[in-house]
């Protein structure tokens, strides 16, 4: 298990490295996120970055404090991986999880919409889930490929 977690962090360093102008790059190197790291960053303390999950994806959206901050209308969705309510349009807290399971095919064009047309375009990726890298046995995602450089594979990592 330790040697797929140091397979998956050292693709993450490998891939931060690449420009892509369609995506916003993080001033950092991209990185792995359990759960409860991502928990940290809920805006609840100031001073501190505001992140947010979708698709496993980590977002700084520090810059939309208003919204993402604590007390704002969407902070409900930062400091997890809030895909499903995303796609749903939804701040019910049963939907703030990755589970995309029962998702009409509606709510997963949106939520592709959605990410890419205002997450991706508008905030800078600072790191994805540990979820999203490896699968629940530890061992590397052989299907990974980095939202800031799409033609990336890890099997060409490993």
């Amino acid at each position: 298990m330790f040697f797929a977690r140091s397979v998956a962090l050292y693709v993450l360093i490998m891939i931060c490295s690449a420009k892509d102008t369609e995506i916003r790059n993080a001033s950092k190197p991209v990185r792995l996120f359990t759960e409860e790291e991502l928990k940290r960053y809920d805006g609840s303390e100031d001073g501190q970055p505001i992140y947010m999950a979708i698709k496993g994806v980590v977002f700084d959206v520090t810059t939309g404090k208003e919204f993402y901050g604590e007390g704002a209308p969407y902070n409900a969705l930062v400091g997890k991986d809030s895909t499903r309510a995303v796609a749903k349009m939804s701040l019910d807290p049963a939907d703030l999880t990755h589970d995309t399971m029962g998702l009409t095919e509606n709510q997963l064009q949106s939520l592709e919409q959605i990410f890419t047309g205002t997450y991706k375009a508008k905030y800078p990726i600072v790191g994805y889930t540990s979820r999203r890298v490896l699968n629940e046995d530890g061992s590397p995602n052989r299907d990974f490929k980095p939202e800031d450089q799409p033609h990336f594979s890890i099997k060409d990592e490993l």
